[in-house]
């Protein structure tokens, strides 16, 4: 995966923002005010992204390039090494449940407002 299909694939889903409120480095992107991934814009050689935490200690016992959350809370956050172990279809996936563990934690009114964006 390319940091461009990346952006691409993150910036379709409704409701979502790109930031960089860490400073120039890092690519957020939030789904109504809420992170669920992030990436180094200048070398994109891992993304982190919101697990769900069983899932996330099964991820990380799989796979070599699936870490806990780097500079994150370890339990609901993994960082993936964009190294080749990981295909792009399984990378998709994994950003897809990011985003949707996220959204699913949005306040009721939050969860109407994204309603009205699909």
């Amino acid at each position: 995966m390319h940091i461009e299909s990346f952006r691409d694939l993150c910036l379709s889903k409704p409701g979502t923002t790109e930031e960089m409120p860490f400073g120039n480095d890092t690519l957020v992107f939030k789904v109504l005010g809420k992170i669920y991934a992030l990436t180094d814009i200048n070398e994109f050689s891992r993304i982190s992204l919101k697990c769900d935490p069983e899932r996330a200690v099964r991820l990380r016992e799989q796979y070599d390039s699936v870490i806990p959350g780097y500079h994150l809370n370890k339990k609901h956050w993994n960082t993936i090494l964009i190294d080749g172990h990981l295909s792009d279809p399984q990378l998709v996936e994994l950003i897809d449940h990011s985003y949707d563990l996220v959204r699913a934690s949005l306040p009721a009114g939050k969860k109407e407002q994204l309603k009205n964006m699909t």
